[in-house]
Parts: C-alpha cells; sequence; structure tokens
C-alpha cells in the first residue's frame, strides 16, 4: 500500500497510479530524463540511481514511490519519500512530463508525498517529532516555486553551486606533520562513514547516514574512488575526506568535464590545520589529471565551519543557487 488512502485520493485521475517496480525502470528514466532535457538540473537520477531506489530496505518502493501512467502506459509522473527511521524529516523527489505540466499533476503528486510523509511519521513513531516535508528545487525553476509556495512550503535554506577552473594553476597541496593524504580505498569505507557522522554533527539539516544510504552512495555508478583521498593521523584516524564523482553524460550536453566534490569533511580536533584546504587541492590535481576542466561542488550558504570564505580563497565561484523547502505537516 503506497500512502494512506487520503494521500492516494489526491492523485489525479487522468493517470493510473501504482508504486514503482523493476519492470518500470526503463519507462520511468526516460520519464526523468526528458523533465530534464527541459529544465536542465544541475543532477538528475538515472537509470542506475532508481535501481538503488528498488533495493533499498529502509524505505521499500512499494510504499514510498508512485508513477502515473497514461492511457498508452507511458510514464507522466513520478514521486517517492526518503526518510531515517528516527530522522527529524522525509525528503521527496518528483516529476512531472513537460507535456503534462501545469495541468495538476504536480499538485497531486506533492499532496501524495504529504500523505505518504505523514504515514512514515506515525509509523516511527518518534516521540514529539512533527511530520516535516522537505524538497529541494533550483533557483531558475520558477514553476516549481509556485507550486511549493501555493502548498505552503516555506524557504528555510540556500545552497552555492560553485565551480573553479583547472586550466589557471592549482595550489600546492600542503599537509601539517603527522598527516598523511591517501586513496580512497574499500578498506577506508567504514571509518570514512563514521568521520562523516562526526565531521556533519554540527551541520543543518544532516542526519547520520547508515550503511545502506552511505553503500548506495561508495559504490554509485559515478563515484570516482580514484579522484577522492583521505587524511589520516599517525594512529590511522581519519581527520577528513573528500568524495569525488564524474558525469560524462552531462560533460556531454554541457560541453565542459567537471569532478565533482559530492562529500567534503574534516573532524573537529582537525579543524584549523588545513586538513580541508589541502584536500580540495588534490582533488584539483586528480581533476585535471583525469582530464577535467573545472572543479565543483556545492555548499550550504550559512555553513558554521567557514566553508564558503575557504572555497571562494581557493578559486572556486558561485554559478547557481538552490533552495530547501520545508511544510510541518
Amino acid at each position: 500500500m503506497n500512502g494512506h488512502p487520503d494521500a492516494l485520493a489526491s492523485l489525479d485521475p487522468r493517470l493510473s497510479w501504482r508504486a514503482a517496480g523493476s519492470a518500470d525502470l526503463d519507462g520511468w528514466a526516460a520519464l526523468i530524463a526528458r523533465t530534464a532535457a527541459l529544465e536542465r538540473p544541475v543532477w538528475f537520477e538515472r537509470r542506475a540511481d532508481l535501481e538503488q531506489v528498488l533495493e533499498s530496505q529502509k524505505n521499500p518502493a512499494a510504499a514510498n514511490t508512485i508513477l502515473g501512467f497514461d492511457a498508452r502506459g507511458v510514464a507522466r509522473a513520478y514521486g517517492r519519500i526518503t526518510k531515517n527511521p528516527d530522522g527529524e524529516k522525509a525528503v521527496g523527489f518528483g516529476c512531472v512530463d513537460p507535456a503534462w505540466q501545469g495541468t495538476g499533476i504536480g499538485t497531486g503528486v506533492l499532496g501524495w508525498m504529504e500523505g505518504r510523509t505523514r504515514q512514515r511519521f506515525a509509523e516511527d513513531a518518534t516521540q514529539g517529532a512533527v511530520p516535516r516535508l522537505r524538497l529541494h528545487m533550483e533557483q531558475e525553476h520558477t514553476h516549481q516555486a509556485a507550486l511549493f509556495e501555493g502548498a505552503g512550503f516555506r524557504i528555510v535554506r540556500y545552497y552555492n553551486e560553485m565551480q573553479r577552473p583547472l586550466k589557471d594553476g592549482l595550489p600546492a597541496v600542503v599537509l601539517d606533520d603527522g598527516l598523511e593524504l591517501v586513496g580512497f580505498e574499500p578498506g577506508l569505507h567504514e571509518p570514512v562513514r563514521l568521520a562523516h557522522n562526526e565531521a556533519f554533527r554540527d551541520h543543518w539539516g544532516s542526519e547520520p547516514r547508515d550503511e545502506e544510504s552511505w553503500g548506495f552512495l561508495v559504490n554509485d555508478p559515478l563515484a570516482r574512488p580514484d579522484l577522492s583521498a583521505v587524511v589520516l593521523d599517525r594512529a590511522s584516524k581519519v581527520a577528513g575526506y573528500q568524495l569525488a564523482s564524474h558525469d560524462a553524460v552531462s560533460a556531454e550536453s554541457r560541453g565542459y568535464k567537471e569532478g565533482y566534490t559530492d562529500l567534503l569533511g574534516v573532524r573537529r580536533e582537525f579543524r584549523g590545520r588545513g586538513v580541508a584546504q589541502a584536500l580540495l587541492a588534490d582533488a584539483m590535481r586528480r581533476f585535471a589529471a583525469a582530464g577535467m576542466d573545472k572543479a565543483s561542488l556545492d555548499v550550504d550558504s550559512e555553513n558554521p565551519t567557514g566553508a564558503l570564505a575557504l572555497y571562494a580563497k581557493m578559486g572556486y565561484a558561485a554559478v547557481s543557487t538552490s533552495m530547501a523547502w520545508d511544510k510541518e505537516l
């Protein structure tokens, strides 16, 4: 059962609705690709991402996804939510086929997300928790902003997408004595997960990553461990890490290749020692050696660790803005 009856009732009857399954992967991915071709987002889900959605044990697709099909069986709309069992929010994802946008389909999908979020909070029974749904969008997608605002969501955070050209010289990699930079090998997957959870404990909106979500991250088809690195101390404790990816398909459509820093973190006791700066300098050198044109990342505009100033100092400049929207249900 993918949602309360009242949530399902919000879905537009012009489409036939059901949870996503493995037989839907190609049509599901094609729907997202059609939408992305028009909206040109920084990132969008590919077939491999959707395979991970179907593999999730903590967010089973049978209950947490919805697909809408037209009379010919073509997928025209999609929604899903994810939530950690003890999390303070659910996060929604979705899209509507460009040919069907502006017809009320998206309003129904959003209503389903809200209903399913209420159900997930009830299932998890976290004492004192207020159901909250979070959505993300890029600033130029004004049609999404109108939908979210009309449904009672409000902007709670801004993020900056930043890039740095790699052709104009690269900074040196400098580390304090007692620290060593190494590659991101499989044996470091779990130590880095634990370091990440500790490093991001004081970051707004961050929740601990469990083994499932971390496994999806490090095994993502776009992940590039060869472009990633870890800083260790003399006791082999993880001081910091930089995990990177590369999207070859987007490179073709954008006309440039970018190495993307998905995660950059430094444990509290190692902050102020240049670890993040060394990791970024190393990343730039790895990206350039792999034939990339730019180094990219995104950052919370109110990051408490001074990350925004560091990135600007190292030559990164903001190229786009995205927002997080919340609604308490």
